[in-house]
């Protein structure tokens, strides 16, 4: 109970970005405006921010990016499962495939900055930063492979990917960051996780009629359930206990990134089925994050 007050005010502004786009004279083009905005600057900017110049502890980092890119690689099998298993059509697998793996870094790190204040984030970033690039490989992968479209240049176009590789270079590489700069990051990624979670609110709808409901049910079933799973069964068998744990059991739990539907739009040009998905997961994990994280890093 304790861990869903805390967090409540992250899903509260999901909400009130629901709520403001059904309610009030907002038309789309605002939210698809803002949407843009978060996934081409402000997110860009607060990954690049927090990696370029945080103290990136490898050593407390390691075992703990090793259990998220195993949880993540598990998510790609048991996602690919769907389509033998329920059938779903060519461009419904291709455009749902990445919605068993990836996930929101919206809501994990205003949760974390929620549970565990800058040291959560920092230590969060460096993981997702390891992870972005193998989620979007996958999704992107997937859907050059049905819209024929080139792997490489949709990779190298991909702003979480450009932004994650820039940052840890300009760490490891020791460059200082100019004071203009960094303030200038900094107002960006302030405003970076309020404006997502409120595009994450406003972009929830269901889209009825596309793919089968076992395979919806599946996806689901991997990403909010089987995957905290996994990831804390990873995380034990490596002895890691605390706060370590408690990040990657919601990493894991994570609903589908907002993303994955822009993704779909663009390369297989139909991301009904990814809609639902986003929607459904995101408004089940307002429960399950909190349910997986008391119940397995408690």
């Amino acid at each position: 109970m304790d861990i869903a007050l805390v967090i409540l005010p992250d899903f509260l502004l999901i909400v009130i970005g629901l709520v403001l786009a059904r309610l009030f004279g907002y038309q789309r083009g605002f939210w698809e405006g803002l949407e843009k905005l978060v996934y081409y600057v402000l997110f860009p900017a607060l990954l690049f921010r927090s990696l370029a110049t945080g103290n990136l502890d490898f050593a407390t980092a390691a075992p703990m990016i090793a259990v998220a890119l195993s949880f993540t690689a598990a998510g790609m099998l048991l996602s690919a499962l769907a389509r033998p298993l329920f059938k779903p059509d060519a461009k419904t697998a291709a455009a749902c495939f990445q919605c068993g793996f990836r996930f929101n870094t919206y809501i994990a790190l205003a949760v974390a900055a929620s549970l565990y204040g800058k040291d959560g984030v920092a230590l969060l970033a460096v993981v997702v930063g390891a992870m972005i690039p193998l989620a979007n490989f996958g999704a992107v992968a997937a859907l050059a492979r049905h819209g024929g479209h080139n792997f490489w240049l949709e990779l190298a176009k991909n702003p979480l990917v450009v932004s994650t590789l820039a940052g840890f270079a300009w760490n490891l590489a020791g460059l200082p960051m100019p004071g203009a700069a960094d303030h200038t990051l900094q107002l960006l990624a302030q405003t970076a996780l309020p404006a997502g979670l409120l595009s994450v609110g406003a972009a929830l709808r269901i889209e009825a009629g596309h793919g089968p409901w076992p395979a919806h049910a599946w996806w689901l079933t991997v990403k909010l359930a089987a995957l905290p799973l996994v990831a804390w069964g990873l995380a034990h068998a490596l002895g890691l206990t605390g706060m370590p744990v408690a990040l990657l059991i919601l990493t894991a739990a994570l609903p589908t990134a907002s993303s994955a539907y822009v993704l779909a739009v663009r390369m297989v040009g139909d991301g009904r089925a990814v809609a639902t998905q986003i929607t459904v997961g995101t408004l089940v994990s307002m429960l399950t994050i909190p349910f997986w994280i008391s119940l397995l890093a408690g």
